[in-house]
């Protein structure tokens, strides 16, 4: 980690790097937090929050910078990376939040590394399909900042507005919206085609109360080929007809062509104005143009760029498997698992099968007898079925599969991850009451 040299002169820069301190080191965030307010020249944290700003100085013209790379194999095995500067009225994170930005369309594969830069770790097929995706992430963060709308984040809650707005005819490449300042909820619909449907829309927008009007601003989808509908409930006061108003103010969005891009034709990384250490130029990498390698204890998913995913090092064998795969069948089965561990099993076994395809012999075994090592029934599992009558012998398989991972695989975090689903397992059964 380059760590050494980096003295952050913000409050989220301390934060940043007590959180790479804790991981590094294995120490207590309340430390980390201090050690890391020490290399910004301050006593401890807590001086650091009374001393240092927030954020970094906001630029005279606020601006955030859009990067993605490309890989296009069908020309050649060209690549490239693509840069989008856009000119903001006030900071991106003044206009949406991180976590909620994550939800607008165009932004999901984007990666804060800078308050002025965003990353996509995947890569893009070619040059055009990088650009398009930039171009749909700049005309969502237009407008958000001419509305003011916020993405919809709150699915775990139930809306009757949102359950309603789901049976609108012909609904397509639809978006959910919410007025900060009224809780209005509103959808914006950006259908190809609406010629064919309207006789339903006018039937469903009678029938529900809802109030639909179309925008004459192109969209954020598909601008000239899609059309841009906004909807909301009918009985609040909210003023529709001024939301439209505000969206058909959006500047015209520019064609890919006249955008100001930034190209290069290498994968060399991108660093923005903002981005002051060792730390944020690395964050600032594509994690896409990343070829991963194998470790003492790891080995990738796939050593084809960008794949992230690892699984330890070491196997179990077909036969190991089997009889991991006996133990969670008849655990999943048990009348002494309760919910949670049968989330965890069912996520363990998941991660098992996928180890076992990459692993020596695993890609041998065809594909019914593959399926059949941790989801079919078989004559051998009646032997563990039948200890998983009892709270003892449930326990008892948990902590052989334990041990049985343990000797198979190195440590490592993959690994641990596993290990974790099943001590908590473990846990949960123990403490559940009899009955």
């Amino acid at each position: 980690m380059l760590i050494d040299d980096v003295r952050p002169t913000t409050l989220d820069g301390v934060k940043r790097l007590a959180t790479q301190l804790r991981k590094e080191q294995g120490i207590k965030h309340s430390v980390a937090l201090d050690l890391a307010a020490k290399a910004a020249n301050c006593m401890n944290f807590r001086n650091a929050k009374r001393t240092l700003p927030q954020h970094g100085a906001v630029p005279l013209h606020p601006y955030v910078l859009l990067t993605i790379y490309w890989y296009d194999k069908r020309q050649g095995h060209r690549i490239g990376r693509e840069t989008l500067k856009i000119e903001l009225s006030k900071p991106i994170l003044n206009i949406c939040g991180k976590f909620a930005l994550k939800k607008v369309r165009g932004f999901g594969g984007l990666r804060m590394v800078a308050d002025d830069h965003l990353v996509c770790d995947s890569l893009a097929a070619t040059q055009t399909s990088a650009r398009e995706y930039l171009c749909t992430a700049e005309r969502s963060l237009r407008f958000m900042e001419h509305t003011g709308l916020l993405p919809f984040c709150e699915h775990r809650r139930s809306y009757h507005n949102q359950t309603v707005a789901g049976a609108l005819p012909g609904r397509d490449h639809a978006t959910e919206w919410v007025d900060p300042a009224s809780g209005q909820f509103v959808l914006v619909d950006e259908p190809y085609d609406v010629a064919r449907v309207e006789a339903d829309r006018a039937a469903w927008s009678a029938r529900t109360g809802w109030r639909i009007i179309k925008s004459s601003w192109p969209g954020m989808y598909s601008p000239y080929r899609c059309e841009l509908y906004v909807a909301t409930v009918g009985n609040t006061t909210y003023d529709l007809e001024a939301l439209v108003a505000k969206i058909d103010a959006i500047p015209t969005p520019l064609p890919e062509s006249e955008c100001p891009w930034v190209s290069s034709s290498s994968w060399n990384t991108f660093v923005s104005p903002m981005a002051k250490t060792a730390q944020d130029v690395r964050r600032a990498r594509c994690r896409g143009t990343i070829v991963p390698t194998s470790s003492t204890t790891t080995v990738p998913y796939s050593y084809d760029f960008g794949s992230s995913a690892r699984r330890p090092a070491g196997a179990m064998g077909i036969e190991g498997h089997v009889k991991a795969g006996r133990i969670i069948k008849a655990v999943l089965r048990s009348d002494h698992r309760a919910y949670g561990v049968y989330k965890r099993m069912n996520s363990l076994r998941s991660t098992l099968e996928d180890w076992m395809s990459l692993e020596p012999g695993g890609g041998q075994l065809e594909s019914s007898k593959f399926f059949d090592v941790y989801y079919s029934e078989a004559k051998g599992d009646a032997a563990y079925r039948e200890m998983a009558k009892t709270r003892t012998g449930v326990v008892e398989m948990l902590s052989d599969l334990r041990e049985r991972l343990t000797v198979a695989y190195q440590d490592c975090a993959p690994l641990r991850k596993q290990l974790h689903r099943i001590d908590m397992s473990i846990s949960i059964i123990e403490k559940r009451p009899n009955g």
